[in-house]
């Protein structure tokens, strides 16, 4: 089934296939490479520009929580700020009190103006729930309790992000609580970061990639902030099957990871659909570029194909002019040496051919010819008419009438029949011909029949060919004349043709036998007649006129017999044989004439 489907392909199919096959292959292997190479490229290339710049955005928010916590040591431990709170608590002369006050404001103040990462300070007393010493403003009700946890430990806590209690500002910032050591208060040293210390880490709005998202996670990997919480919502679990993995994908996200020294995580998260832009940007223009290969492809097989079509279309012309002989013979060349040479050859054989069957029509014409002079010529045309006219005058001589009719009518006959057979007959000659045999025949059979020769006067100088009509009547007689038999010969000219109608009511034929009757290769046909009959009207018809001229033969046994002949009236007959010279009629008797 396979094969069969193969072969119906057509030849402009086949070319443009293999064509693309042979074209594209290389191409699209070296596209594969090439995308899985780039496709390596571009995937590190954008891993590790996220990388980077997670690494980057940890260590600023390192460096800030570290400046934070160095801050919060001074304060916490430092015998200055602390020793003028434990002066402050145990003094109670107001002056006194309002002096210390100051003091330590102004400690704040100066450490707070050294180090601009730092934003709101200030001093909390958890059992008292009260908060003092504050450097800037505090927005609403101060409650570090419900600040986001991002790390614990035993001397300090780490929170954030978180909108700031900074009343001037309105950002999020990070934040440390850290317990001062002092021996009687339980006081805790609050301390967030400075106006913009995190801007570019927690502003998406000020990122240069718009789209990267940060999410927090705390020591025991729980999201303590997320900048995409429909994705990743706050205090759940992230979703890292490996805490070890650095980068993965989770929810449409590409993410990256990066441990700080504390044991908490940033994670930066971006769109896979912009992770794989460039990546897609690349394959646009690879498909691009191989769709602009495979349209010039197709482009190149079609001018391959019509250059082979052309010629193809050229000899495929040339092979139908085979079965037409008159057609002009084409010129046209390919402009291709190949074909070009080809089709000469095709040409040259071509005229070959059809010289070789003008060759084998004249042989067979010039065979026909000779096939009807064979028939016409068995007997010796000098012996008889010599030996007929010898006997005639015998007769005259000897008062025989009845014999000199006899043979004057034979002579006569034959004289037509044997004796121009180079020149052109008539019908007017043939019915001439016809009734000197009619007359020979009644004189030798000893039965009566009734002729009737019906002739249009119209049709008498039409052309015929010779010993047309004798041979259809001597079938009549033949064909079971006898007493009250009756031959009609009828010839009318129509419209169409020329029509002769040879009827007899005798004993008729079978259908095989007027089958073998016009069968020129069977033995039967040769016993018609004068041993030519049927044969030479057809053989005749067949030289003078071709496939024009029409015989007919309707028979019924029992009810007599109808030949019907059409002959073409505009054409003259076209059988021209040899002529034998007949002898002049003398007017003695004489010797046999050579």
């Amino acid at each position: 089934m396979t094969t069969i489907r193969l072969n119906n392909v057509t030849f402009k199919n086949r070319i443009i296939f293999i064509f693309l096959i042979s074209s594209l292959a290389p191409f699209i292997c070296l596209g594969l490479i090439s995308f899985y190479t780039i496709d390596s490229i571009i995937g590190n290339k954008v891993e590790g520009a996220l990388q980077s710049n997670l690494k980057q955005d940890l260590m600023t928010l390192e460096n800030t929580l570290n400046n934070m916590n160095h801050v919060s040591q001074q304060l916490a431990y430092g015998g200055g700020t602390n020793r003028l709170i434990e002066q402050l608590e145990a003094e109670t002369e107001p002056y006194e009190r309002l002096r210390l006050n100051n003091e330590i404001r102004t400690e704040l103040n100066n450490i707070t103006f050294s180090n601009p990462n730092i934003g709101l300070l200030l001093f909390y007393n958890p059992d008292e729930k009260q908060y003092g010493f504050e450097n800037f403003r505090v927005r609403g009700d101060f409650n570090p309790g419900g600040l986001p946890l991002l790390a614990e430990y035993p001397e300090i806590t780490y929170y954030g992000p978180h909108l700031s209690y900074n009343g001037s500002i309105n950002q999020f910032v990070f934040s440390i609580m850290r317990k001062v050591n002092l021996p009687d208060q339980n006081l805790y040293l609050y301390i967030e970061s400075g106006r913009g210390a995190l801007t570019s880490l927690f502003a998406p709005q000020n990122r240069k990639e718009s789209s990267r998202r940060l999410l927090l996670l705390d020591n025991d990997g729980r999201i303590a902030f997320s900048e995409v919480p429909g994705v990743f919502a706050e205090q759940a679990q992230f979703p890292d099957t490996n805490p070890k993995s650095l980068s993965g994908n989770a929810g449409g996200y590409f993410w990256n990871k990066e441990t700080s020294n504390q044991g908490w995580s940033l994670v930066s998260v971006v769109p896979e659909g912009e992770i794989n832009q460039e990546r897609n940007r690349w394959l646009a223009q690879i498909l691009g570029i191989f769709l602009l290969f495979v349209i010039l492809a197709v482009f190149v097989a079609w001018l391959l194909w019509k250059m082979v079509y052309r010629p193809l279309d050229k000899f495929h012309r040339e092979i139908k002019s085979l079965i037409h002989s008159n057609e002009r013979e084409h010129k046209e060349q390919t402009n291709i040496p190949e074909f070009d040479y080809l089709l000469y050859q095709t040409r040259s054989m071509k005229r070959k051919i059809w010289a070789l069957y003008d060759e084998i029509e004249q042989k067979e014409k010039r065979r026909a010819d000779l096939e009807v002079e064979k028939l016409l010529y068995q007997i010796n045309p000098h012996f008889l008419m010599n030996t007929l006219d010898t006997v005639h005058w015998l007769a005259v001589m000897n008062g025989q009438k009845e014999i000199d009719k006899l043979v004057l009518s034979l002579n006569k006959l034959l004289f037509y029949n044997l004796g121009k057979m180079g020149e052109t007959s008539t019908i007017g000659d043939e019915i001439e011909a016809l009734k000197e045999y009619l007359q020979l025949q009644q004189i030798r059979y000893d039965f009566q029949f009734d002729v009737d020769i019906d002739v249009d006067e119209q049709s008498l100088g039409l052309p015929s060919p010779r010993f047309l009509l004798q041979p259809m009547v001597e079938n009549a007689l033949y064909h079971g004349v006898s007493d009250d038999g009756y031959i009609y010969v009828g010839v009318a000219l129509q419209e169409d043709g020329l029509q002769i109608t040879i009827q007899d009511n005798g004993a008729g034929m079978s259908a095989e036998t007027i089958d073998r009757l016009l069968d020129e290769d069977t033995g039967d046909s040769h016993k018609v007649g004068m041993g030519i009959g049927m044969k030479y009207v057809k053989r005749i018809l067949q030289a003078s006129y071709g496939e024009e001229a029409k015989l007919r033969i309707r028979s019924e046994v029992g009810k007599g017999t109808v030949v019907s002949l059409r002959l073409p009236v505009s054409k003259q007959p076209s059988l021209t044989v040899p002529a034998a010279v007949p002898p002049s009629m003398p007017s003695a008797p004489k010797g046999e004439q050579t």
